[in-house]
């Protein structure tokens, strides 16, 4: 249990009446709160632009009055988290900070796991959490929409939290198999003829999708599954011809379609069936003068209602700091006409 307490006239900092004091009951449990070398007091510290002091098993939040109730907020919510046994990281942290207070209505009115604020997207090795309102709106469109596109820059999730809700809801009996695919498109490399079998050859490509899976399912039961043909990792030319039912399929780096590919893509789609397009507009590798299969997509069906279009901007990159930077300095570099 977490409680506030009126500032300390004992306190010798000069903004006293600017203070919020937090005692938390569990000296093990504000440990693991405060985090190695009190790094999690340090982010919020840092993000906020507050002043936190512990007190013995108190925690004293100085700044501005925004600000020390925002980390207070944050605060409350990590403790609440570590009381339901759950561990408090770096990336928990990031999530409170974007998001703030959970909203206690379901924003869709549909889906019991949005009804509480939080979203949680469980798999065989962790927890998966939005970071940010994008994000959440993303997870949940993926769970009401048999077909959803994730459009924004690179580091904001869109694959990774889509492989997510796959592996979930193939977990939970929802799907029977899991079908993730993208253009063997170079980025900008000409790598020639590469050695080995055709999956040899695929798999640099489809490197990014096996990461995903490895951070959700454990090695023996993956490699199982994919020896059973229950996940398929392929070249979204192998898709032609196919008719996918009851399946979660993703397209990952769908800017890299073209026109006819994309068209193909979308028409496998079957019975029971959820489908997935994410891409990024701004990392286009096709051919010059060859449009894109997701603008396209994206001009012709965004007023098809059950289709749902998500959009990210650096705001909602999950990254390194940097990252965030990079993108919005490449953004604003608009060359002149």
């Amino acid at each position: 249990m977490v409680t506030s307490a009126p500032p300390s006239s004992s306190h010798p900092h000069p903004d006293t009446a600017h203070e919020v004091l937090l005692e938390f009951p569990d000296n093990r449990l504000l440990i693991d709160l405060c985090g190695e070398y009190d790094r999690n007091i340090a982010d919020i510290e840092q993000k906020l632009g507050v002043q936190i002091l512990r007190r013995g098993n108190l925690l004293s939040v100085m700044g501005e009055e925004a600000s020390r109730e925002q980390a207070a907020a944050v605060l409350t919510a990590l403790y609440d988290r570590l009381e339901t046994g759950r561990s408090v990281e770096s990336a928990d942290v990031d999530r409170e900070l974007r998001m703030g207070p959970s909203d206690q209505t379901d924003p869709g009115g549909q889906l019991e796991m949005f009804s509480g604020g939080k979203v949680e997207i469980k798999t065989r090795k962790k927890l998966v959490e939005p970071r940010t309102d994008a994000q959440k709106a993303y997870v949940q469109a993926l769970y009401e929409h048999e077909l959803a596109f994730g459009i924004g820059p690179a580091g904001t999730g869109k694959t990774y939290l889509a492989v997510a809700v796959g592996v979930s809801m193939f977990i939970t009996g929802q799907v029977d198999k899991i079908i993730l695919c993208r253009p063997a498109v170079e980025a900008g490399e000409r790598l020639g003829f590469l050695p080995g079998t055709q999956e040899e050859k695929v798999d640099p490509y489809m490197q990014p999708l096996y990461d995903a899976l490895n951070d959700f399912l454990p090695g023996k039961q993956l490699a199982k599954l994919k020896e059973e043909k229950t996940i398929e990792i392929a070249p979204l030319a192998f898709m032609r011809g196919r008719t996918l039912s009851n399946a979660f399929v993703v397209l990952d780096e769908a800017q890299n379609a073209t026109t006819m590919q994309m068209k193909m893509f979308l028409t496998r789609l079957g019975e029971g069936s959820r489908m997935v397009i994410t891409g990024d507009r701004s990392q286009v590798d096709l051919p010059r003068g060859v449009p894109s299969g997701l603008a396209d997509a994206e001009r012709l069906l965004s007023s098809i209602p059950k289709i749902s279009f998500n959009y990210f901007t650096a705001r909602d990159v999950v990254r390194h700091p940097l990252v965030a930077a990079i993108i919005e300095a490449y953004d604003a570099d608009v060359p002149a006409i």
